[in-house]
Protein backbone atom coordinates (compact mmCIF):
# COMPACT_ATOMS: atom_id res chain seq x y z
CA UNK A 1 0.00 0.00 0.00
CA UNK A 2 1.49 4.02 -1.08
CA UNK A 3 -0.83 6.69 -0.10
CA UNK A 4 -0.87 10.54 -0.05
CA UNK A 5 -3.44 12.57 1.70
CA UNK A 6 -3.63 16.43 3.38
CA UNK A 7 -2.50 16.55 6.88
CA UNK A 8 -6.23 18.11 8.36
CA UNK A 9 -8.12 15.43 6.09
CA UNK A 10 -6.04 12.41 7.95
CA UNK A 11 -6.14 13.99 11.03
CA UNK A 12 -9.82 14.40 10.89
CA UNK A 13 -10.80 10.76 9.58
CA UNK A 14 -8.47 9.32 11.95
CA UNK A 15 -9.62 10.74 15.08
CA UNK A 16 -13.27 10.63 14.42
CA UNK A 17 -12.54 6.49 13.34
CA UNK A 18 -10.78 6.56 16.85
CA UNK A 19 -13.21 7.25 18.71
CA UNK A 20 -15.14 4.31 18.57
CA UNK A 21 -12.38 2.26 19.41
CA UNK A 22 -12.89 0.07 22.83
CA UNK A 23 -11.74 2.09 26.06
CA UNK A 24 -10.44 -1.39 27.11
CA UNK A 25 -10.95 -4.33 23.87
CA UNK A 26 -11.79 -7.48 24.79
CA UNK A 27 -8.80 -9.00 22.71
CA UNK A 28 -5.89 -6.42 21.08
CA UNK A 29 -6.69 -7.19 17.45
CA UNK A 30 -10.03 -4.83 18.08
CA UNK A 31 -7.82 -1.70 19.33
CA UNK A 32 -6.70 -1.61 15.72
CA UNK A 33 -7.92 0.76 12.84
CA UNK A 34 -8.23 -0.77 9.08
CA UNK A 35 -6.49 1.33 6.50
CA UNK A 36 -7.75 0.17 3.16
CA UNK A 37 -6.49 1.56 0.22
CA UNK A 38 -8.15 1.31 -3.69
CA UNK A 39 -8.68 3.24 -6.71
CA UNK A 40 -11.70 5.11 -5.50
CA UNK A 41 -9.75 6.44 -2.39
CA UNK A 42 -9.07 5.39 1.24
CA UNK A 43 -11.64 3.99 3.94
CA UNK A 44 -10.37 3.60 7.19
CA UNK A 45 -12.66 1.87 9.71
CA UNK A 46 -13.12 -0.16 13.24
CA UNK A 47 -15.00 -2.54 14.48
CA UNK A 48 -15.55 -4.02 18.15
CA UNK A 49 -18.27 -6.46 17.69
CA UNK A 50 -20.93 -4.02 18.80
CA UNK A 51 -20.31 -0.37 17.04
CA UNK A 52 -18.21 0.70 13.77
CA UNK A 53 -17.21 3.36 12.31
CA UNK A 54 -15.95 3.88 8.75
CA UNK A 55 -14.89 7.01 6.91
CA UNK A 56 -14.17 7.37 2.90
CA UNK A 57 -11.42 9.85 2.01
CA UNK A 58 -10.15 11.27 -1.13
CA UNK A 59 -6.11 10.34 -1.49
CA UNK A 60 -3.63 9.71 -4.18
CA UNK A 61 -3.41 5.68 -4.05
CA UNK A 62 -0.14 4.54 -5.92
CA UNK A 63 -0.28 0.67 -4.91
CA UNK A 64 -3.70 -0.57 -3.48
CA UNK A 65 -3.56 -2.22 0.04
CA UNK A 66 -4.50 -2.28 3.72
CA UNK A 67 -2.82 -2.21 6.78
CA UNK A 68 -4.06 -2.66 10.36
CA UNK A 69 -2.35 -0.93 13.18
CA UNK A 70 -2.98 0.78 16.58
CA UNK A 71 -5.68 3.28 16.24
CA UNK A 72 -5.01 5.44 19.27
CA UNK A 73 -1.30 6.00 18.75
CA UNK A 74 -1.95 6.59 14.96
CA UNK A 75 -4.53 9.20 16.24
CA UNK A 76 -2.28 10.74 19.09
CA UNK A 77 0.42 10.94 15.68
CA UNK A 78 -1.57 12.46 13.20
CA UNK A 79 -2.92 15.16 15.62
CA UNK A 80 1.01 16.20 16.05
CA UNK A 81 1.95 16.24 12.35
CA UNK A 82 2.97 19.37 10.46
CA UNK A 83 1.09 20.70 8.23
CA UNK A 84 2.43 19.16 5.30
CA UNK A 85 0.81 16.07 3.06
CA UNK A 86 1.50 13.21 4.31
CA UNK A 87 2.83 9.94 2.49
CA UNK A 88 1.86 5.94 4.04
CA UNK A 89 3.41 3.32 3.11
CA UNK A 90 2.92 -0.50 4.32
CA UNK A 91 4.25 -4.09 3.74
CA UNK A 92 2.79 -7.37 5.83
CA UNK A 93 5.11 -6.70 9.04
CA UNK A 94 5.35 -2.59 9.30
CA UNK A 95 3.15 0.87 7.99
CA UNK A 96 5.94 4.14 7.66
CA UNK A 97 4.04 7.22 7.72
CA UNK A 98 5.84 10.56 6.60
CA UNK A 99 4.83 14.49 6.74
CA UNK A 100 8.06 16.69 5.95
CA UNK A 101 11.16 15.43 7.83
CA UNK A 102 9.16 13.65 10.90
CA UNK A 103 9.30 9.70 9.85
CA UNK A 104 6.73 7.41 11.81
CA UNK A 105 7.47 3.75 11.51
CA UNK A 106 4.36 1.37 13.22
CA UNK A 107 4.21 -2.36 13.72
CA UNK A 108 1.27 -3.40 12.09
CA UNK A 109 -1.22 -6.13 13.51
CA UNK A 110 -2.43 -9.41 11.25
CA UNK A 111 -5.73 -8.01 9.41
CA UNK A 112 -6.71 -11.79 8.86
CA UNK A 113 -7.68 -12.10 12.55
CA UNK A 114 -10.03 -8.84 12.20
CA UNK A 115 -13.88 -9.18 12.57
CA UNK A 116 -15.86 -8.01 9.29
CA UNK A 117 -17.20 -4.70 9.37
CA UNK A 118 -21.09 -5.44 8.96
CA UNK A 119 -22.88 -4.60 6.26
CA UNK A 120 -25.32 -1.63 7.12
CA UNK A 121 -28.92 -2.42 6.80
CA UNK A 122 -31.43 -1.14 4.28
CA UNK A 123 -32.05 2.51 4.38
CA UNK A 124 -35.60 3.50 6.71
CA UNK A 125 -35.17 7.10 5.19
CA UNK A 126 -33.33 10.61 5.68
CA UNK A 127 -33.11 13.26 8.24
CA UNK A 128 -32.04 16.80 8.19
CA UNK A 129 -28.52 16.49 9.57
CA UNK A 130 -28.51 19.99 11.54
CA UNK A 131 -32.52 19.09 13.18
CA UNK A 132 -31.15 15.42 14.03
CA UNK A 133 -28.25 17.02 15.49
CA UNK A 134 -30.01 19.49 17.75
CA UNK A 135 -33.18 16.89 18.49
CA UNK A 136 -30.20 14.25 19.91
CA UNK A 137 -28.35 16.70 21.97
CA UNK A 138 -31.97 17.85 23.32
CA UNK A 139 -32.81 13.99 23.89
CA UNK A 140 -29.18 12.78 25.33
CA UNK A 141 -28.92 15.12 28.64
CA UNK A 142 -31.98 12.92 29.98
CA UNK A 143 -29.84 9.00 29.11
CA UNK A 144 -28.44 7.27 32.47
CA UNK A 145 -25.17 6.69 32.46
CA UNK A 146 -25.00 3.66 34.93
CA UNK A 147 -24.12 0.72 32.77
CA UNK A 148 -25.19 -1.99 35.15
CA UNK A 149 -28.85 -0.58 34.27
CA UNK A 150 -28.32 -0.27 29.95
CA UNK A 151 -32.03 0.13 29.06
CA UNK A 152 -31.52 3.44 30.52
CA UNK A 153 -28.40 4.32 29.18
CA UNK A 154 -30.55 3.67 25.66
CA UNK A 155 -32.30 6.70 23.29
CA UNK A 156 -35.56 5.22 21.84
CA UNK A 157 -36.13 6.00 18.23
CA UNK A 158 -39.69 5.69 17.36
CA UNK A 159 -41.11 5.75 13.45
CA UNK A 160 -44.64 6.80 12.71
CA UNK A 161 -44.82 7.68 9.32
CA UNK A 162 -43.09 10.63 9.05
CA UNK A 163 -42.69 11.82 12.36
CA UNK A 164 -39.67 10.66 14.51
CA UNK A 165 -39.43 10.31 17.99
CA UNK A 166 -36.31 10.30 20.66
CA UNK A 167 -36.97 9.37 24.03
CA UNK A 168 -34.88 8.82 27.13
CA UNK A 169 -34.39 8.44 30.71
CA UNK A 170 -32.74 7.59 33.75
CA UNK A 171 -35.79 7.13 35.86
CA UNK A 172 -35.28 10.78 37.72
CA UNK A 173 -35.79 12.97 34.15
CA UNK A 174 -37.22 12.64 30.86
CA UNK A 175 -37.37 13.70 27.23
CA UNK A 176 -39.31 14.07 24.20
CA UNK A 177 -38.49 15.19 20.60
CA UNK A 178 -40.30 15.02 17.72
CA UNK A 179 -39.78 16.22 14.49
CA UNK A 180 -39.96 15.50 11.14
CA UNK A 181 -37.90 13.42 8.21
CA UNK A 182 -38.70 11.97 4.99
CA UNK A 183 -39.15 7.63 5.60
CA UNK A 184 -38.58 5.34 2.75
CA UNK A 185 -42.02 4.36 2.96
CA UNK A 186 -44.54 6.46 3.87
CA UNK A 187 -46.39 3.16 6.19
CA UNK A 188 -43.10 3.28 7.93
CA UNK A 189 -43.19 2.26 11.82
CA UNK A 190 -41.00 0.45 14.56
CA UNK A 191 -38.82 1.60 17.47
CA UNK A 192 -34.97 0.98 18.22
CA UNK A 193 -32.93 0.96 21.23
CA UNK A 194 -29.89 2.91 20.33
CA UNK A 195 -27.13 3.55 22.75
CA UNK A 196 -27.29 7.36 23.85
CA UNK A 197 -23.46 7.90 23.70
CA UNK A 198 -23.11 6.37 19.89
CA UNK A 199 -26.40 8.28 18.91
CA UNK A 200 -25.01 11.34 20.31
CA UNK A 201 -21.37 11.27 18.54
CA UNK A 202 -22.55 10.24 15.12
CA UNK A 203 -25.15 12.98 15.52
CA UNK A 204 -22.70 15.47 16.35
CA UNK A 205 -19.96 14.14 13.28
CA UNK A 206 -22.45 14.48 10.15
CA UNK A 207 -23.48 17.82 10.38
CA UNK A 208 -21.30 19.05 7.26
CA UNK A 209 -24.07 17.68 4.73
CA UNK A 210 -27.97 17.95 4.48
CA UNK A 211 -29.35 14.93 5.71
CA UNK A 212 -28.57 11.65 7.60
CA UNK A 213 -29.81 8.33 5.85
CA UNK A 214 -30.92 6.12 8.98
CA UNK A 215 -31.03 2.44 8.00
CA UNK A 216 -32.09 0.24 10.50
CA UNK A 217 -32.78 -4.00 10.43
CA UNK A 218 -35.17 -5.74 13.08
CA UNK A 219 -33.47 -8.69 14.96
CA UNK A 220 -34.31 -10.86 18.07
CA UNK A 221 -33.97 -8.84 21.48
CA UNK A 222 -30.51 -7.45 21.63
CA UNK A 223 -29.67 -8.54 17.80
CA UNK A 224 -31.10 -5.69 15.90
CA UNK A 225 -28.87 -3.39 13.75
CA UNK A 226 -29.36 1.05 13.52
CA UNK A 227 -26.72 2.71 10.62
CA UNK A 228 -25.98 5.97 9.98
CA UNK A 229 -24.55 7.48 7.03
CA UNK A 230 -23.64 11.02 6.65
CA UNK A 231 -21.56 13.75 5.39
CA UNK A 232 -18.46 15.32 7.57
CA UNK A 233 -15.18 17.18 7.39
CA UNK A 234 -13.24 15.22 4.68
CA UNK A 235 -15.44 12.38 3.65
CA UNK A 236 -18.50 10.18 3.61
CA UNK A 237 -19.03 8.55 7.63
CA UNK A 238 -21.28 5.29 8.20
CA UNK A 239 -21.78 3.88 11.65
CA UNK A 240 -23.33 1.10 12.97
CA UNK A 241 -24.16 -0.38 16.24
CA UNK A 242 -26.05 -3.38 17.87
CA UNK A 243 -29.29 -2.27 19.66
CA UNK A 244 -29.73 -2.31 23.27
CA UNK A 245 -31.50 -5.30 25.04
CA UNK A 246 -34.79 -4.92 26.98
CA UNK A 247 -38.23 -3.37 27.52
CA UNK A 248 -37.82 0.80 27.68
CA UNK A 249 -40.30 1.75 30.64
CA UNK A 250 -43.78 3.55 29.63
CA UNK A 251 -42.86 6.98 30.35
CA UNK A 252 -44.69 8.59 27.59
CA UNK A 253 -47.95 9.47 29.54
CA UNK A 254 -45.98 11.63 32.26
CA UNK A 255 -45.32 13.76 28.94
CA UNK A 256 -48.99 15.06 28.97
CA UNK A 257 -49.27 16.58 32.36
CA UNK A 258 -52.34 18.66 33.19
CA UNK A 259 -51.25 21.45 35.10
CA UNK A 260 -52.68 22.56 38.46
CA UNK A 261 -49.86 25.39 38.69
CA UNK A 262 -48.25 26.65 36.10
CA UNK A 263 -44.98 28.91 36.20
CA UNK A 264 -43.74 30.91 33.19
CA UNK A 265 -40.19 32.70 32.94
CA UNK A 266 -38.12 33.80 30.82
CA UNK A 267 -35.27 31.36 30.10
CA UNK A 268 -31.83 32.60 30.71
CA UNK A 269 -32.75 34.56 33.78
CA UNK A 270 -33.31 30.90 35.05
CA UNK A 271 -30.55 29.35 34.11
CA UNK A 272 -27.86 32.10 35.00
CA UNK A 273 -29.83 32.49 38.53
CA UNK A 274 -30.02 28.77 38.62
CA UNK A 275 -26.13 28.56 38.04
CA UNK A 276 -25.44 31.03 40.97
CA UNK A 277 -27.93 29.75 43.72
CA UNK A 278 -26.65 26.16 42.49
CA UNK A 279 -23.07 27.21 43.56
CA UNK A 280 -24.06 26.88 47.55
CA UNK A 281 -26.08 23.68 46.96
CA UNK A 282 -24.88 20.98 49.04
CA UNK A 283 -24.38 17.38 47.34
CA UNK A 284 -27.82 15.42 46.87
CA UNK A 285 -29.76 18.17 47.92
CA UNK A 286 -32.27 20.67 46.10
CA UNK A 287 -32.47 23.55 44.51
CA UNK A 288 -35.98 25.18 45.58
CA UNK A 289 -38.21 27.10 43.69
CA UNK A 290 -40.36 28.89 46.17
CA UNK A 291 -43.47 30.11 44.02
CA UNK A 292 -45.33 33.33 44.98
CA UNK A 293 -48.07 35.32 42.70
CA UNK A 294 -45.54 36.90 40.33
CA UNK A 295 -42.11 35.36 40.81
CA UNK A 296 -40.15 32.79 41.78
CA UNK A 297 -37.49 32.42 44.29
CA UNK A 298 -34.70 30.08 43.98
CA UNK A 299 -32.64 28.74 47.08
CA UNK A 300 -30.02 26.53 48.00
CA UNK A 301 -27.85 26.30 51.04
CA UNK A 302 -24.87 23.98 52.43
CA UNK A 303 -26.30 23.58 56.02
CA UNK A 304 -25.11 26.53 57.85
CA UNK A 305 -22.34 26.87 56.22
CA UNK A 306 -23.47 28.58 52.82
CA UNK A 307 -27.19 30.18 51.81
CA UNK A 308 -28.26 31.62 48.58
CA UNK A 309 -31.41 33.06 47.37
CA UNK A 310 -32.53 35.08 43.53
CA UNK A 311 -35.84 36.37 42.44
CA UNK A 312 -37.30 35.96 38.97
CA UNK A 313 -40.33 37.55 38.32
CA UNK A 314 -42.56 35.30 36.35
CA UNK A 315 -45.88 34.64 35.39
CA UNK A 316 -47.94 32.04 38.18
CA UNK A 317 -51.40 30.57 37.32
CA UNK A 318 -53.18 28.55 39.56
CA UNK A 319 -55.42 26.33 37.52
CA UNK A 320 -56.78 24.50 39.78
CA UNK A 321 -58.63 27.80 41.62
CA UNK A 322 -58.30 28.37 45.91
CA UNK A 323 -55.60 27.51 47.79
CA UNK A 324 -52.55 26.88 45.37
CA UNK A 325 -51.72 23.43 45.22
CA UNK A 326 -47.82 24.11 45.36
CA UNK A 327 -45.42 26.72 47.07
CA UNK A 328 -42.37 25.50 46.57
CA UNK A 329 -40.44 22.54 44.50
CA UNK A 330 -37.43 20.70 44.86
CA UNK A 331 -34.95 20.39 41.75
CA UNK A 332 -31.67 18.61 41.28
CA UNK A 333 -29.78 21.19 40.56
CA UNK A 334 -27.87 19.72 37.51
CA UNK A 335 -30.99 18.48 35.81
CA UNK A 336 -32.71 21.63 35.83
CA UNK A 337 -29.72 23.38 34.19
CA UNK A 338 -30.00 20.50 32.07
CA UNK A 339 -33.62 20.49 30.73
CA UNK A 340 -33.26 24.28 30.61
CA UNK A 341 -30.71 24.38 28.54
CA UNK A 342 -32.04 22.12 25.88
CA UNK A 343 -35.18 24.14 25.54
CA UNK A 344 -33.69 26.40 22.90
CA UNK A 345 -36.25 28.84 23.47
CA UNK A 346 -36.56 32.18 25.08
CA UNK A 347 -39.39 31.34 27.80
CA UNK A 348 -39.73 28.40 29.96
CA UNK A 349 -43.16 26.66 31.23
CA UNK A 350 -42.87 24.61 34.58
CA UNK A 351 -46.36 22.15 34.73
CA UNK A 352 -46.69 21.51 38.36
CA UNK A 353 -49.34 19.28 39.89
CA UNK A 354 -48.87 18.52 43.48
CA UNK A 355 -45.73 18.78 45.45
CA UNK A 356 -43.07 15.72 44.46
CA UNK A 357 -44.51 14.55 41.18
CA UNK A 358 -43.28 15.10 38.10
CA UNK A 359 -42.77 18.58 36.72
CA UNK A 360 -43.55 19.12 32.81
CA UNK A 361 -40.81 21.70 31.31
CA UNK A 362 -41.72 22.90 27.83
CA UNK A 363 -40.48 25.93 25.92
CA UNK A 364 -42.27 29.28 24.74
CA UNK A 365 -41.95 31.46 21.71
CA UNK A 366 -43.26 34.30 24.27
CA UNK A 367 -43.98 35.04 27.87
CA UNK A 368 -47.91 34.44 26.89
CA UNK A 369 -47.46 31.93 23.96
CA UNK A 370 -48.54 28.46 23.54
CA UNK A 371 -45.87 25.95 24.97
CA UNK A 372 -43.91 24.43 21.94
CA UNK A 373 -44.92 20.99 22.14
CA UNK A 374 -42.41 18.92 20.06
CA UNK A 375 -39.95 19.01 23.05
CA UNK A 376 -41.23 17.91 26.32
CA UNK A 377 -39.08 17.53 29.78
CA UNK A 378 -39.93 16.20 32.65
CA UNK A 379 -38.43 16.38 35.85
CA UNK A 380 -39.35 14.16 38.91
CA UNK A 381 -39.25 16.40 41.92
CA UNK A 382 -37.05 16.06 44.85
CA UNK A 383 -39.05 16.02 48.07
CA UNK A 384 -38.53 18.71 50.80
CA UNK A 385 -38.03 18.88 54.30
CA UNK A 386 -41.27 19.97 56.12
Amino acid sequence: MKIRLERDVLAEAVAWAARSLPTRPSVPILAGLLIRASNSGVVLSCFDHETSAQINVKAQVADDGEALVSGRLLADICRSLPNKPVDISADDSRMELVCGSARFTLQTLPVAEYPALPTMPESAGTVDSADFAEAVSQVVVAAGRDDLLPVFTGVRVEIDGDTMSLLATDRYRMALKELTWNPASPQASGNALVPSKVLSETAKSMTSGENVTMSLAAGSAGDGLIGFEGTGPGGVRETTTRLLDGEFPKVRHLMNIQPALSVRADTAELIAAAKRVALVAERNTSLRMMIDEDSVILEAATGDQAQASEAISATVTNHAGGEPPIKAAGFNPAYLLDALGALDAPFASFAFTAPGKPCLITGLPELDGEPITDYRHVIMLMRLPS
